[in-house]
């Protein structure tokens, strides 16, 4: 029994590696194509990796793993997390340099900003379990418990969906988890579409905003007169040290709220992408590094999410639900654009990378930074993260104890 169970894991390995390869490479491909200057870039991969979730990844698990879904379900997840890890610690060292300084000039906007994004978003959850408390079968608990899933996978926000599913109680947890897996596609393609079409709607010239910022923030990454010693050439060092401070910081909870690992990671590695040096030693990776491990984790996280999601989507589905999603994340995005540009005057690329962080978006920023061609949107991003990454979770829970 211990050969056949060695031989079951050799091929559950094997099929998941050679899955991430094949949604990886197929999803860059129509992530590729472009209509009217507009594509889906990286998040073709998350289109990819649902569509596998939904039509392969039951069917072939259960013929090639012999039902060993909780083996695969593991291991998606360190697939997801791993890839979250690569993507928000390589975002706050490229982030850094520039945070602190763009975050004193602007940290009133970025904070309104936040608020004024999960605000609506709230309201338009609210308003939704109102009206449509008198069109569904549901008792009124289990529609609230649907219609906060929802809220969480608009916003794409996997602590508010944490936060809610404790807040629900265990006998409603499914109904959270069904919620977040409709809504969360449309969150993710949603933001990542409206950061590209915007721009092309205003007839931005990218390259007189990319000046903008860059005379916004006015600094780069600052080199001092110590000759600095690199422990290994890329960088990898000082990269795993700030995802493991950030994995324990993430992991401190007090009275159910945790900045979690990847709040965690992206305080940590602003903080040492800011500082660059401990005595003479660097505590910064290269750029080239920094770059390659933000899109392989975007990548990772993108599958991961998108296969697990994927495998219930077709089971819980419903129209309206969508719909509902759909609304939760276009007014919020919508509203939170026009408050950043006409009342707080954010020039257009900080406006969409705050508008990416308000709405905890990481596929929107890969998308917006590689559009622009610049990292100094991350600041930004960055900027506005924490604020609606706290707001989300208190909202998720306050609707759960009053509506």
């Amino acid at each position: 029994m211990e050969l056949l169970g060695g031989i079951l894991s050799v091929k559950a390995v094997v099929f998941l590696t050679f899955s991430v390869f094949a949604i990886a490479a197929l999803g860059y491909a129509i992530g590729k194509i472009t209509i009217k200057g507009i594509n889906l870039g990286t998040a073709g991969v998350f289109i990819v990796a649902l569509v596998y979730g939904c039509l392969l990844y039951t069917r072939l698990s259960d013929n090639l793993m012999a039902g060993d879904i909780t083996f695969a379900s593991d291991a998606l997840k360190i697939v997801e997390n791993m890839g979250l890890i690569f993507f928000v610690t390589s975002v706050g060292f490229i982030a850094g340099p520039n945070f602190f300084g763009n975050l004193k000039r602007n940290f009133k906007s970025y904070v309104l900003l936040g608020v004024v994004i999960i605000l609506a978003a709230a309201v338009t959850c609210v308003a939704c379990i109102m009206i449509g408390a008198n069109f569904t079968d549901l008792d009124h608990e289990q529609f609230r418990a649907i219609m906060v899933g929802l809220l969480s996978g608009a916003l794409t926000s996997t602590p508010a969906f944490s936060a809610s599913k404790a807040a629900v109680g265990v006998d409603l947890e499914a109904l959270v988890s069904v919620g977040y897996g409709i809504s969360y596609l449309f969150g993710v393609v949603g933001v990542v579409l409206f950061v590209q079409i915007v721009p092309k709607i205003m007839n931005a010239n990218m390259n007189d905003e990319v000046a903008k910022i860059t005379a916004k923030t006015g600094e780069s990454r600052k080199k001092n007169s110590l000759i600095l010693t690199e422990v290994d050439e890329f960088g990898f060092f000082p990269f795993s040290l700030a995802a493991i401070v950030g994995i324990l910081i993430g992991s401190l909870i007090y009275r159910n709220f945790s900045l979690t690992t990847t709040g965690g990671c992206l305080l940590t590695a602003l903080v040492f992408g800011h500082y660059g040096h401990i005595g003479k030693i660097s505590i910064v990776p290269k750029n080239s590094t920094l770059k390659l491990l933000r899109e392989m984790g975007l990548m990772l996280f993108l599958i991961g999410a998108g296969v697990s999601g994927g495998a219930k989507f077709v089971q819980y589905f419903e129209p309206v639900y969508f719909l509902y999603g759909a609304i939760m994340t276009i007014l919020p995005m919508v509203i939170g654009f026009v408050v950043a540009k006409n009342i707080l005057k954010l020039p257009l690329l900080n406006n969409l990378g705050s508008l990416t962080g308000g709405m905890t978006s990481t596929p929107a920023l890969g998308t917006l930074i590689n559009m622009a061609g610049t990292e100094d949107i991350a600041a930004a991003y960055a900027a506005t993260y924490p604020i609606a990454l706290i707001a989300v979770v208190l909202a998720s829970q306050l609707i759960i104890l009053f509506c």
